[in-house]
């Protein structure tokens, strides 16, 4: 199938974005790397009457490093951070994952922003930068503000993004030199979505271990990340928050994928 008939429009600056979303209301939608919105419109399972591309704004393509964090424009393709056109705040973790995201066409277009916006469960970012604790900047018709990466998704395909806003940037904490990390992605083959995914970073006595593809927003597993962090033994731990987790409704298989891609995340984090 081919999409519905679409205006399209290139604002010349973020300010002109914002407005033009706005205006559309309901009907408009962004793209920027639109590896997502495009399949779905070729499937008119979404029908926008205006699409506002954004993803050649400068503003939203520029990386910028301060003292203790990395800031990355939204528009910044995963392909950019695999190949470190970007600066690493995470000694080597986000080039990584940014590796492991579909295929390379796939990865030139695609965009960080893009991945934190559409809140696809088995997405590899939202699980990435809630481990790094990262924030989103977002910028609206009332502002700019930011928001934690963790929380940033509230359901499937669902955020805190309000009308008109638009995710601008992440900034994200650099790791120390005594950083570790560990990521896993258990999949049928590569290049296809998560069927498992899981984060740990452990940095100077803290530690988070998150997992993806968990039938809804990135998961913290709270216990495992206190055992993580004081060296105690995390099996009984995972298996604890994965009880505390009965809303996600994990199958016995599902629940079985995430306990392994934890395990593995967190022993190569402690190796």
């Amino acid at each position: 199938m081919k999409p519905a008939a679409v205006e399209y429009l290139r604002p010349g600056n973020l300010g002109e974005a914002i407005t033009a979303l706005v205006g559309g209301g309901d009907e408009a939608r962004v793209i920027a790397g639109g590896q997502s919105l495009v399949a779905l419109m070729n499937l008119r399972v979404a029908m926008p009457a205006l699409v506002i591309d954004i993803a050649r704004l400068p503003e939203l393509i520029a990386a910028s490093e301060d003292g203790d964090a990395v800031t990355l424009g939204a528009c910044v393709t995963h392909s950019a951070i695999e190949d470190g056109q970007v600066p690493d705040p995470s000694r080597g973790l986000m080039p990584h994952a940014a590796a492991s995201l579909g295929y390379r066409a796939i990865r030139n277009r695609g965009t960080i922003g893009g991945s934190l916006a559409l809140a696809d469960p088995a997405a590899e970012w939202p699980a990435v930068l809630s481990a790094l604790d990262a924030e989103a900047v977002l910028h609206g018709p009332d502002g700019r503000r930011s928001h934690r990466c963790d929380g940033l998704a509230t359901g499937v395909f669902e955020t805190v993004l309000r009308p008109g806003e638009i995710i601008a940037a992440v900034r994200v904490r650099k790791l120390s030199g005594t950083a570790r990390w560990g990521y896993v992605k258990l999949c049928r083959k590569a290049g296809e979505f998560a069927q498992a995914l899981a984060v740990a970073v452990l940095d100077q006595g803290t530690a988070r271990v998150v997992i993806g593809a968990a039938n809804g927003p990135p998961l913290l597993l709270a216990a495992a990340s206190r055992q993580l962090a004081q060296g105690g033994d995390v099996r009984e731990a995972v298996a604890a928050d994965l009880d505390a987790a009965a809303d996600r409704h994990f199958g016995d298989f599902e629940r079985s994928l995430h306990e392994v891609a934890a395990l593995r995340a967190i022993a190569q984090a402690s190796a």
